[in-house]
């Protein structure tokens, strides 16, 4: 016996732009993320300030001027390339 197919529903819209929909589930998606990886983070120093590696608050010390200038390029890099797409510069990521 066949199992009956899932009926696709519309996507649910809230606004009269579906486009500002589809940008709030991107927001909401991303925010989801951003907590991910902050609990990730202060679990990281927790374990890591438990078992002694760390003392307490060292990782918001001030970084050295080298630690500081790599941060500062891969800042760029990455803001870099989350405007292309407004400045209708994206790319595509197959290879030709």
């Amino acid at each position: 016996m066949r199992k009956p197919a899932l009926k696709v529903r519309d996507e649910q819209q809230f606004f009269d732009d579906p486009a500002i929909d589809r940008l709030m589930g991107f927001a909401f998606a991303l925010s989801a993320e951003v907590y991910v990886l902050r609990d990730r983070v202060a679990r990281l120093e927790s374990l890591l300030t438990s078992k002694g590696l760390i003392k307490p608050g060292e990782t918001e010390l001030p970084r050295s001027p080298e630690q500081q200038a790599a941060m500062q390029s891969d800042r760029d890099a990455f803001v870099a390339a989350l405007m292309d797409p407004i400045k209708g510069l994206q790319k595509s990521n197959g290879a030709f």
